[in-house]
């Protein structure tokens, strides 16, 4: 049976795109209270089902997919401009393909302008006309407002229509950082990347007897598999511990571990990867927001998806890779491993020196780099020391001496040093768990 919470988004998801979507009318349609229907509605905006435009309400949007996550809808342009809406409200779930700025002669313009673009223009009331008749939205710069009959008409075209007091090059400078912003979201694995669906898992119900987990257990080869209620909800877990000198004719829900641990489909790799490592597990259930079982995620998944990382070429930097790109690799007299890079502008906090968070990216690096020489695998960084000694200045070139003071099967802990000038500025103690290939 449904929660109320699940009854609503569920109500939601079957709208039609475009609707338009009230905490008021939501308790109404559906009996609940308006406190209940207004967390319903945010928690549907997280999922990307609706979008909240200040002065026009929310809106059902379609929900973008993975490969699509860099296409803005017009409904996130407005809240990224800080935009008013003219006209053409009915419109504002529709992506835009690419968008045009009017900075040129009319006809120029128009060669440009297509169906699905959006046209960032100033006070140039024809050029609006002209864009709406082809297709186009239309975003008016410098707070300017346009005509009565240029509003008309973006109503009957269902494209919008929209006016910031921000000029063209700031605009065109906020929504590429947008699309940037989304294309580092795009390359994030998540969970719900590389699960195995329960279609495809083996899972075990409370009132199935012990034999079952070995009948699982010959045919599978594994030893640890979830127990879901009739409600699809993980209620436990059961491993080879729990069974081993048990009854066969014993029900699951007598062995089984309760309340094991899960990841959510929105779990990003890095962090199921943490939890698997850390806990020592094979196996784990995947629930969805509600809690209700998804599938399973197994440490092989984990591997396999962060070595095709490792492969992939990367479309947007994030603030670790512009830190750590420029770090080059040398060796002092000893062969000792040398990491040296050069303060630069963005690298430095708003006094002018090395930021904090840079002088952490760039230690945790060298020790990562450090480590691959010695194990083939990847790692989980578990702790880390850092002891800052000396301000390190603009333009200042850093010397990293990452040194391996204890390295295992599953563990390693490493000793690094930054100086600059020959003089040590700073300290860090890194220990990381190590995941074998």
């Amino acid at each position: 049976m449904a929660t109320k919470h699940e009854q609503i988004l569920n109500h939601i998801d079957s709208l039609s795109i475009g609707t338009k979507i009230s905490v008021r009318g939501i308790a109404k349609a559906l009996e609940v209270s308006e406190g209940t229907a207004y967390r319903a509605i945010k928690e549907a905006e997280n999922q990307g089902l609706v979008s909240t435009i200040e002065r026009v309400g929310t809106i059902r949007i379609e929900r973008k997919k993975k490969e699509n996550i860099e296409r803005l809808t017009f409904a996130e342009i407005i809240n990224i401009v800080d935009g008013q809406v003219l006209g053409g409200r009915e419109g504002l779930y529709k992506t835009l393909n690419k968008f045009v700025i009017g900075a040129m002669k009319l006809e120029a313009m128009m060669r440009y302008t297509e169906a699905g673009s959006l046209l960032i223009v100033g006070n140039r009331t024809n050029a609006h006309e002209l864009a709406l008749k082809e297709g186009a939205a239309v975003l008016i710069t410098g707070g300017f407002d346009t005509e009565e009959h240029v509003k008309r008409l973006a109503d009957e075209k269902q494209l919008p229509i929209i006016s910031t007091s921000y000029d063209s090059f700031t605009v065109a400078t906020m929504i590429n950082r947008a699309i940037y912003d989304q294309l580092i979201k795009k390359e994030i694995v998540l969970v719900d990347d590389i699960y195995t669906p329960f279609e495809h898992s083996f899972y075990l119900h409370p009132d199935d007897p012990v034999s079952r987990w070995h009948e699982f257990n010959e045919e599978t080869m594994h030893s640890r598999y979830p127990v879901i209620d009739q409600h699809m909800r993980v209620v436990g877990m059961v491993t080879s511990k729990d069974v081993i000198g048990k009854e066969s004719t014993l029900f699951i829900d007598k062995v089984m571990t309760k309340q094991p641990m899960t990841v959510q489909t929105t779990t990003s790799l890095a962090n199921a990867a943490h939890m698997m490592v850390w806990e020592g597990i094979e196996i784990m259930p995947v629930v969805d927001a509600y809690h209700k079982f998804k599938g399973i995620i197994s440490r092989q998944d984990v591997l396999k998806a962060l070595q095709q990382l490792q492969r992939q070429p990367q479309v947007g930097e994030t603030i670790d890779d512009l830190v750590t790109s420029q770090l080059q690799e040398t060796s002092d007299l000893f062969e000792q491993t040398i990491y040296e890079t050069r303060v630069t502008p963005q690298m430095t906090n708003q006094l002018g020196t090395l930021s904090y968070g840079v002088f952490t990216s760039l230690v945790v690096d060298a020790g990562s780099r450090l480590l691959h020489h010695y194990k083939k695998g990847d790692l989980v960084v578990e702790n880390i020391s850092i002891y800052f000694i000396k301000p390190v200045q603009l333009d200042s070139t850093l010397e990293i001496k990452p040194r391996v003071l204890e390295v295992g099967r599953k563990f390693a802990k490493v000793d690094v040093e930054v100086f600059n000038e020959k003089v040590l500025v700073g300290k860090a103690m890194l220990m990381a768990q190590l995941i074998d290939r």
